[in-house]
């Protein structure tokens, strides 16, 4: 989608009466202080003048638990398309025209072939996403025995997103060894229909539950700039943080051709970065990720989200294009960051390319530099 000649929309506003000191606030939170919604609201409708003092804050959250470290992980999907469902703001979605390609879930010997990639490429995790409303019992079978056999040959760590799951799904996931579920919220209780008529939120909520009771890890995040309110994107902020998620991908809506929400514009770049400040204030010690759509919204301005975010997706997504994976490395060096790769997919791309670091010596794949740790 190009974004030359499209003007910024903005995300209609639940007004706030608050006037806050952002670094008193960012002081507050690091000392357990629990962001209120009103705190959350103030934020998106701070006025564009105070972006660079509040991404100033939520650097003193991320730094603190995070320090110059950016992760990065790399999408792959493993099936393609197919699916039943009538997510508006998806390219896979039974009502999309889009053209995408379409494939049914791996075989074992394919899956088993990324892992050994993942594990020679000292990657420490392998990702497994999936189209689709869910997995049959049969898909579960399958996916369990193939994670069986990579803890054993590899003893890599397993994400796996595969749509909504019955609590006996997560518990063979979780008993075959998966250690993380991806499953996002993507936007409010209150908005959820606008988005998707064909399962609910609570169909989602559940899904998170069966994932949390069977043990394992939650990755779940948000979809900015569906026409929801702010008070939408600060109400998942909070229950992401209730629900003490592991990690959350903050995307931003890339409104593809051929979906329903074809059409929409695009999100100020200063929204977005009030968007990820919100997120790291309401869940500071939390890996948040700048996710889908980064390039579209954020564009010239994608580096400076990342003082409030510490992982981001390298390269492309699962049917849209991203900016280059050597784009993404220089932009994240020239912050004067250091790269850590999460997965295969971002391991492959920043093995051919080891920058040097500001010690002068070469890079030791997203392992910490002993001279640059002893300055």
């Amino acid at each position: 989608m190009s974004t030359a000649d499209v003007s910024p929309s903005t995300i209609p506003v639940t007004k706030s009466p608050l006037a806050l000191d952002w670094r008193e606030l960012a002081d507050r939170v690091l000392d357990g202080h629990s962001l209120t919604r009103e705190e959350g609201l103030a934020i998106l409708n701070a006025d564009d003048a105070e972006v660079l003092s509040l991404l100033d804050a939520a650097w003193r959250i991320r730094h603190q638990h995070f320090g110059k470290d950016v992760q990065l992980y790399y999408l792959k999907n493993a099936q393609s398309g197919l699916c039943p469902e009538d997510c508006g703001y998806c390219s896979q979605n039974v009502k999309s025209t889009a053209e995408i390609d379409k494939y049914k879930l791996l075989d074992e010997d394919q899956i088993l072939a990324g892992a050994k990639q993942a594990y020679e490429s000292q990657a420490r995790t392998y990702c497994i996403v999936t189209s689709g409303r869910g997995p049959t019992d049969k898909d579960i079978d399958h996916l369990s025995g193939v994670v069986r056999k990579i803890k054993d040959e590899y003893g890599l760590h397993i994400c796996c997103c595969l749509g909504l799951l019955e609590d006996d799904h997560a518990k063979k996931l979780a008993e075959a060894g998966v250690d993380r579920v991806n499953h996002n919220l993507n936007t409010s209780r209150n908005y959820y229909e606008e988005i998707c008529t064909t399962h609910t939120f609570d169909d989602r909520m559940n899904t998170l539950k069966a994932v949390r009771d069977s043990g394992m890890e939650l990755c779940c995040g948000i979809i900015a700039g569906m026409g929801e309110e702010s008070g939408d994107i600060v109400d998942v902020a909070l229950q992401l943080a209730e629900m003490k998620v592991e990690s959350i991908p903050v995307n931003f809506l890339n409104a593809i051709a051929g979906t329903q929400l074809e059409g929409l514009k695009v999100l100020s770049p200063q929204l977005c970065l009030k968007v990820l400040c919100l997120f790291r204030m309401a869940n500071p010690a939390t890996e948040i990720r700048i996710a889908g759509g980064r390039e579209v919204n954020l564009r010239s301005m994608q580096a400076m989200g990342l003082y409030a975010a510490n992982s981001l997706f390298v390269s492309d997504y699962l049917t849209t294009a991203g900016q280059s994976a050597d784009d993404d490395f220089r932009m994240i060096e020239d912050l004067g960051f250091r790269i850590v790769a999460g997965d295969h997919g971002s391991q492959e791309l920043y093995e051919g390319r080891r920058p040097e670091s500001s010690c002068g010596t070469q890079d030791c794949s997203g392992k910490t530099c002993e001279v640059s740790s002893a300055q």
